[in-house]
């Protein structure tokens, strides 16, 4: 062996002995624990019933702290005590945690109970921060029946052993421009803004008659020049100066189109108008601006002071579109891994306790209000089924059926050898359907070097959908935006305002 080799060697051995093939799954775990559930806990933070009491003018459930031990077991006498994941697999139970929620009842503004109940329960990963197994020796490991070379990364569902596969998706709040084969208009411009529990598609085209145009939620196809001007900016030299083209012909048309509209609330009448909006020019400005504020460009922000940004945005939009689609500069290439993000066991967690988080809430709110219609005020102890969210939350992991639609999200690992089960733990999954051609994204890309293994994929339908990642990758987590910021405005970054 030469000395290179041995080299090469010795430094895998040491990197294997300090890092585990999965840990970015459990990073995403621990992050998922210690921050998302309190995240969706504050999305939800207060609750108002539509049917209160009569003698009550104001009635709020407020949403506090949430806190998750580790996983025990209820006995038949009602005696709890720790359980071990051997446990779970030999009895056929799952290996989860209770999770705790501090609520508020408030009449009137002031607080009329406050306690902290169980919610429901969450499956634990094993080896995550909060497994039993978490720092445990050789030794202490073979007492508890589990084998030491055993990475973890995994649940264990009604007895079963069950992954949470990585599913490769588009970057979110990214602007990408592609050519289209079908369609009216020749060139896309596609955006998902995803903030908390919005996800909205935005989609940017030029028609034919040469007029640029924005769809997003019912917003359909309104003139992308109209809906700048609703955020404010109303100066046709203005939105000349922020698209900031060489040259401007393409965009002259569209303001020549609107020179009409000469303030905010006529750009927003007019696009409530061509949406559909039909009462009075009140209610029409009213509910144009919940629309633009709630669903235009969320990832910016929902507050009436992010209008401008929102401006700025679309206008750098348009001009990327306006260079690529006339060959200026090279179109995105969707397949670039830049312009993909992998959504770890933490993150596909965290999609699916929001929604059932929504329904307990709608659940418990039901079972206030139908007590209120007999003429009862009922305790909020008593309406909550902490039942209601383990089950789906279990139904989820069991089937593989996730929130949104997407089916095959967990997988069962089979053990037949150790590398079987090493590719079940790093494999990843594309959200595009087997039965389609999708040759691009099938196809081997250069940016997957170093990051996805260059030949483990099935052959026939699910070739280049499902990938599995490279040995040495290590997947990013989130990073704090505001760290950043800080970061780069201490470096001279300015911030956008308004004139």
């Amino acid at each position: 062996m030469s000395e290179l080799q041995s080299k090469s060697k010795i430094l895998l051995k040491k990197y294997f002995e300090e890092n585990s093939i999965i840990s970015s799954d459990i990073d995403s775990f621990n992050r998922f624990i210690d921050i998302e559930l309190q995240l969706i806990a504050e999305e939800n933070k207060e609750v108002e019933p539509t049917i209160i009491p009569t003698n009550v003018e104001e009635f709020k459930i407020r949403l506090d702290k949430i806190t998750v031990s580790k996983p025990e077991i209820t006995e038949a006498d009602g005696s709890k005590r720790d359980l071990m994941p051997s446990e779970a697999r030999l009895r056929k139970l799952s290996y989860s945690a209770p999770v705790h929620l501090e609520i508020s009842a408030h009449v009137n503004g002031v607080q009329r109970e406050s306690f902290k109940t169980q919610i429901g329960s969450i499956p634990i990963m094993l080896k995550s921060k909060y497994c039993h197994l978490k720092n445990k020796s050789v030794e202490d490991l073979i007492k508890v029946g589990e084998d030491p070379d055993d990475p973890g990364g995994y649940f264990i569902i009604n007895g079963t052993e069950k992954v949470i596969v990585a599913v490769e998706d588009l970057a979110s709040n990214r602007f990408v421009v592609e050519k289209t084969t079908t369609g009216i208009s020749e060139y896309v411009g596609k955006i998902f803004s995803e903030q908390g529990s919005y996800k909205i598609p935005h989609q940017l085209e030029k028609l034919k008659d040469e007029v640029f145009y924005l769809s997003f939620t019912r917003v359909k196809r309104i003139p992308l020049v109209a809906i700048i001007k609703a955020l404010g900016v109303t100066k046709d030299e203005e939105i000349m100066k922020l698209i900031d083209l060489p040259n401007n012909s393409e965009v002259f048309i569209n303001l020549y189109e609107f020179v009409d509209i000469k303030t905010t609330e006529d750009a927003m009448d007019y696009v409530a108008k061509k949406i559909g909006i039909t009462q009075s020019r009140e209610i029409r400005l009213e509910r144009i601006n919940e629309i633009i504020n709630k669903y235009l460009l969320p990832h910016i922000g929902k507050e009436e002071d992010s209008k401008y940004e929102k401006a700025v945005n679309l206008c750098k939009f348009l001009k990327d579109f306006i260079l690529m689609s006339s060959g200026e500069i090279s179109m995105d290439d969707k397949d670039h891994y830049a312009n993909k993000r992998l959504k770890l066991s933490g993150d596909l967690l965290a999609d699916l306790f929001r929604v059932n988080m929504k329904v307990l809430i709608g659940d418990f709110l039901y079972n206030f209000q139908r007590i209120v219609k007999r003429g009862k005020f009922p305790s909020i102890k008593v309406i909550i089924r902490e039942k209601l969210l383990t089950q789906r939350m279990y139904s989820s992991m069991a089937t593989g059926n996730w929130s949104g639609g997407r089916k095959g999200i967990s997988q069962r690992i089979e053990r037949l050898n150790f590398l079987q089960m090493v590719s079940a733990l790093q494999r990843v999954i594309s959200p595009l359907s087997a039965s389609q051609e999708n040759f691009a994204a099938r196809a081997l890309h250069p940016t997957h070097m170093g990051r996805l293994c260059m030949s483990e994929t099935p052959e026939g339908t699910n070739i280049g959908l499902r990938k599995n990642l490279a040995i040495l990758t290590k997947v990013t987590g989130d990073i704090d935006e505001k760290e950043l910021i800080e970061t780069l405005k201490n470096l001279g970054l300015e911030t956008v305002k308004a004139k």
